[in-house]
């Protein structure tokens, strides 16, 4: 009995032991992935809550751009953000270049889009790209999961309407 007692023990042991390191190895899949779709790191990214925050705090405040569609914007956006234009294409890199000009290259810079669902999204990527190709230190973007809508003015963050 204590044989049986010990061998089903060792069996339990080994198959917690397989558990965890096929739970080990999925968290740095999804580590690996993470860093191969986008091209930010983890500490490039912020959350809403902390931008809002942010925002509503007296120290310097980043350059907040807005790198989506022109009707969303008007529609609704973050208060003191500057609208750049979709940067889905080389029309949209050009106008967010003109966007730039002038910006110190170590301004901290927030880029957002919200049009869509983050792993979707055509522009914050390009964006993103675009500005550190261009020698900017200081850039984050912000983690919209679904869209402006619901990860921002929903939650009660600021919104501004208009251009």
């Amino acid at each position: 009995m204590i044989k049986t007692v010990l061998s089903h023990n060792h069996r339990f042991h080994r198959q917690y032991l397989f558990l965890c390191a096929a739970a080990a190895l999925c968290l740095v899949a999804s580590a690996c992935a993470f860093s191969a779709t986008n091209p930010w790191t983890a500490k490039q990214v912020i959350q809403p809550a902390a931008l809002a925050g942010q925002l509503q705090g007296s120290g310097n405040k980043p350059l907040l751009l807005q790198v989506g569609f022109e009707s969303l914007y008007g529609q609704g956006h973050i208060p003191g953000s500057k609208y750049c234009g979709p940067a889905r294409d080389s029309g949209g890199i050009a106008r967010l270049k003109t966007c730039l000009q002038g910006v110190s290259h170590s301004r901290p810079i927030v880029l957002y889009c919200g049009c869509c669902p983050w792993q979707e999204c055509p522009n914050i990527r390009p964006a993103f790209k675009a500005l550190k190709a261009m020698g900017f230190s200081d850039v984050k973007v912000v983690h919209i999961e679904a869209n402006f809508g619901r990860d921002w003015a929903r939650k009660g963050y600021p919104v501004s309407t208009g251009q």
